[in-house]
């Protein structure tokens, strides 16, 4: 199994950016966002592009989740934590901003499943968060170049068994003109700052690590899928743990 994975400095400068952004600048924001209340145009269809793309991530996990210890790492307001316990999961979810973990845990007070929810503040790498069945990173890595997301992915992969679910920003023409664009909305309508990564090169950055010896070494990079939805663009990732053979019985 994958060990000692070292995380660079670009990963704590930008994990401390996503912290002061989603803490303090625009916790009002994602909090309406991530409700049922009106919203301008804009959000409105980053709203619809979240939606699908928790669907994609959802599906992509085995049907009966039930008694599946799974992180949700950067869980935000808590929607996808929230829909995962009421699947039966097992689930531990952590943020960087506690502003938004306060707001995760009043949600799901009372809700089915909520007292299978473990919530804590802190850096989804932690270790002490424990081991996993899977690991869901919904729009957590789009702050950080391809190196550091393979690194943070490998991180992950230490401790699971099963599959570990992530999206990144996929660089294109499209996004580059949306970026530019979106700097004329009000700054209430803009999204945090992203790093646009080549799906190419992330995916050749975990390559590199799944060899002998690496830091994911045996993993698989099962399936990659893009949503796109107005202001919203997201490519989500599998990978899939390496299957560890059945010991022989002796007859």
């Amino acid at each position: 199994m994958p060990t000692d994975v070292t995380m660079g400095a670009g990963y704590a400068a930008r994990r401390g950016w996503v912290q002061e952004y989603f803490d303090r600048t625009a916790s009002a924001a994602w909090a309406r966002l991530t409700s049922d209340a009106p919203v301008s145009g804009v959000r409105a269809t980053v709203r619809a592009g979240r939606d699908r793309m928790r669907g994609l991530l959802t599906g992509w996990l085995p049907a009966d989740l039930s008694g599946l210890r799974v992180l949700d790492a950067g869980c935000g307001p808590g929607t996808l934590a929230i829909e995962l316990a009421a699947r039966g999961a097992l689930v531990t979810a952590v943020d960087v901003a506690p502003t938004l973990i306060a707001l995760a845990r009043e949600r799901a007070a009372g809700l089915p499943g909520a007292r299978r929810i473990r919530w804590h503040v802190g850096d989804m790498l932690d270790p002490a968060l424990g081991r996993f069945d899977h690991v869901v990173a919904m729009d957590s890595l789009l702050a950080y170049e391809a190196d550091d997301t393979a690194d943070a992915l490998a991180a992950l992969a230490e401790r699971t068994t099963g599959s570990v679910l992530a999206t990144f920003a996929p660089a294109s023409v499209l996004l580059r003109t949306m970026r530019v664009v979106g700097r004329a909305f009000p700054r209430g309508d803009r999204a945090p700052a992203i790093v646009p990564v080549a799906p190419d090169r992330l995916r050749a950055a975990v390559e590199r690590r799944v060899g002998a010896g690496a830091a994911l070494r045996g993993w698989r990079w099962a399936r990659s899928e893009r949503v796109a939805s107005g202001f919203y663009t997201s490519q989500a990732v599998q990978l899939i743990a390496p299957i560890t053979p059945r010991p022989v019985l002796s007859s």
